[in-house]
């Protein structure tokens, strides 16, 4: 269990299948994340994290994946080939909005770099992102190729840090300091077994609501208009060792969306809202090249979906409660501040609610 301050450690348990060992992205086995955080002087706050559904050279072994849209106001490249081809062949990269282009061409460069893809002539980065600009100078586009290639560098299994760091840093989540946050969970054995994790970058806004207490309505955190901007966006990636071909796992990206609405988020107009779903399962990697015409991959029935979307709703509702208790007040452009989610406050109401243990 992590040392830092997370939902679950008050008592406070998200729904009813049971987490994996880091209750992280990271209990889907193999799945790897770095983070490169950039933070310099009064107005720099800002980063990259990367994602890893392998520790191999994902462009010869490539996934299967789907993305789904829940609201379009974002900038994710890379979309319509995993849309077109059902599959992914570079980590995933999320930072900030107006350095997107940055961390494709660093990707790009780090995947023809790789020993074996030297004949390679087209690289299909996919690059995630929320608008930071009210904690960071964005205009100052700070992210460097050398931060998002640190990321990838750095990436490993096992415990996640969570909230302010990486492309959480200068995130924020409903009027509250946002960030990184993961969550996962293992199905029962009579269900497969499998594991899902989850990971977000939140930067969104709605009325917050934790284990089904009214929280944002408790503090007053809302009015007609907010308090706060409701714009933003939320980055959710779900990996999962689940045997799934593109179209299921487009079904279960669907999923993390009825999550992020059970913390109280509505997918404002200025939202992008972006679920990227992969299956890490090492029978359904795609080679690059074959000998065959035809590739015979298991994938599982339809009906034993529902598990894994039950699974997929409480790990990204989870996530994103992670991603704010270990948000930490921060200050950064023009003075302006982002306070933390007031925790004793939170747990108290939920104490009351008869949430915790």
């Amino acid at each position: 269990m992590l040392s830092q301050n997370r939902l679950r450690d008050h008592g406070v348990e998200i729904g009813v299948l049971q987490p994996g060992t880091y209750n992280a992205i990271t209990d889907v086995r193999g799945v790897q994340i770095g983070h490169s955080t950039v933070v310099s002087g009064e107005n720099i706050r800002t980063g990259v994290t990367a994602i890893l559904p392998h520790s191999g050279n994902i462009f010869q072994e490539k996934v299967p994946a789907a993305i789904y849209v829940g609201n379009g106001f974002g900038k994710l490249a890379g979309y319509t080939q995993v849309k077109e081809l059902g599959n992914l062949e570079t980590p995933i990269i999320l930072t900030n909005t107006l350095s997107v282009p940055t961390a494709v061409n660093a990707v790009i460069g780090y995947t023809l770099n790789q020993p074996g893809n030297e004949n390679v002539r087209s690289v299909n980065a996919v690059v995630g992102e929320t608008n930071d600009g009210y904690l960071n100078d964005i205009r100052g586009r700070h992210v460097t190729e050398k931060h998002v290639l640190q990321a990838l560098k750095e990436a490993k299994s096992g415990p996640v840090t969570e909230g302010t760091i990486g492309a959480g840093t200068g995130t924020i989540c409903f009027g509250f300091k946002g960030g990184i946050g993961t969550s996962s969970r293992v199905l029962p054995k009579k269900s497969g077994g499998y594991t899902v994790g989850v990971l977000v970058q939140t930067n969104f806004g709605g009325v917050l609501q934790i284990a089904g207490v009214e929280v944002g309505k408790k503090l007053g955190h809302y009015s007609d208009s907010f308090k706060y901007s409701p714009d933003g966006s939320c980055m959710m990636v779900v990996m999962t060792n689940a045997p799934l071909d593109s179209r299921n796992l487009e079904r279960l990206a669907k999923r993390a969306m009825l999550g992020l609405a059970k913390t109280g988020g509505i997918a404002s107009n200025g939202s992008g809202d972006y679920v990227i779903a992969v299956s890490t399962a090492e029978a359904c990697r795609i080679p690059y090249q074959s000998d065959s015409p035809i590739q015979s991959v298991p994938t599982l029935r339809n009906e034993a979906m529902t598990p894994l979307f039950l699974a997929t709703i409480e790990a990204t509702e989870e996530a994103i409660l992670n991603s704010l208790f270990a948000g930490e007040t921060t200050s950064g452009r023009d003075g302006h501040q982002i306070e933390a989610l007031p925790k004793e406050k939170v747990l108290n109401m939920l104490k009351e609610a008869g949430k915790m243990d």
